[in-house]
């Protein structure tokens, strides 16, 4: 089991990457304190999670695998010139980050992991690489590559148990798009459901949808616009440039004084940003996690 390197994070300008770790794990702390009051259960789940649940495949533009590092969630990594050696089991949550460039004896092996009910989670470029050639039909690139960009994001499904503490009333977290971004054309509209959207998104670039997820056999696929890691966020409003323990007092969660130290200097923005994707992908392996526990 190996773990990654912190992300780079939200901001207006450069900065160091202790403040960009610091953010992550304000908003780790945060998500964890919420789950464990509003879905025990779930929170239960997450705990419970084995290095041997999660095979992250790492690559050189994204680094989901240290969203899970911030919330303390054991995995297995492998490099993508290695993925060819690891035997799946359909009890496992697959993460594979952007490009993805597989080879399509992997990509074979990926469908046929999905269809005997694994999980995937894929993000920005893996979009032509991974999901195209694995399920056609189903999503494809819009060929219209976005820009260095931060736009808004909205829940569409508020009962998804994905989206559980991802986005409430009053909430405004920014996502940020990768120069050159896949924008996610839905082909499939019946068996894709869209869960996080943004209409800037649409209005710049052709497609609304930042997050989806889709039925395959037994198992399910999930996939995001740009990479889960985000270098930089936009504070539009007063309420970005605030304390980032406003934000924490917000959501009724106390924090530990190591958690607190690592607040000093965050701004209520950086963390809102980092707390939505915390929580959308501890839901997803929690999700997992009870199923497994109850097959």
């Amino acid at each position: 089991m190996t773990y990654g390197g912190f992300m780079n994070i939200f901001t207006n300008d450069e900065s160091s990457t202790g403040d960009r770790m610091n953010s992550y794990m304000v908003a780790a702390s945060i998500s964890k304190g919420r789950m464990a009051r509003e879905n025990p259960l779930s929170a239960a789940a997450l705990e419970a999670v084995e290095a041997s649940d999660i095979v992250v495949v790492r690559d050189i533009y994204d680094h989901v695998e240290q969203v899970l590092e911030a919330l303390d969630v054991p995995f297995q990594a492998v490099a993508i010139e290695q993925f060819e050696q690891v035997a799946l089991q359909p009890e496992q949550l697959l993460i594979i980050n952007c490009p993805g460039h597989i080879s399509s004896r992997d990509v074979e092996k990926v469908r046929s992991f999905v269809e005997s009910g694994g999980t995937l989670f894929t993000t920005d470029w893996a979009l032509r690489n991974v999901i195209e050639p694995a399920f056609p039909g189903v999503l494809e690139y819009n060929e219209h590559a976005t820009a260095d960009d931060v736009v808004r994001i909205e829940i569409v499904d508020s009962n998804s148990p994905y989206l559980a503490g991802v986005l409430e009333t009053g909430d405004d977290p920014q996502w940020w798009l990768e120069g050159s971004s896949y924008p996610i054309r839905i082909l499939d509209s019946e068996k894709v459901k869209v869960l996080i959207k943004s209409k800037e998104l649409g209005n710049k670039y052709g497609e609304d949808p930042v997050a989806v997820v889709f039925p395959q056999g037994k198992g399910e696929v999930f996939h995001m616009i740009s990479h889960y890691y985000l270098q930089r966020t936009e504070f539009r409003s007063d309420r970005h440039h605030m304390e980032a323990s406003v934000l924490a007092a917000e959501k009724n969660i106390s924090l530990d004084d190591e958690t607190t130290a690592f607040m000093a200097g965050l701004k209520l923005g950086d963390v809102e940003s980092a707390e939505s994707s915390t929580r959308f992908i501890a839901n997803i392996v929690a999700d997992k996690k009870r199923k497994q526990s109850q097959s």
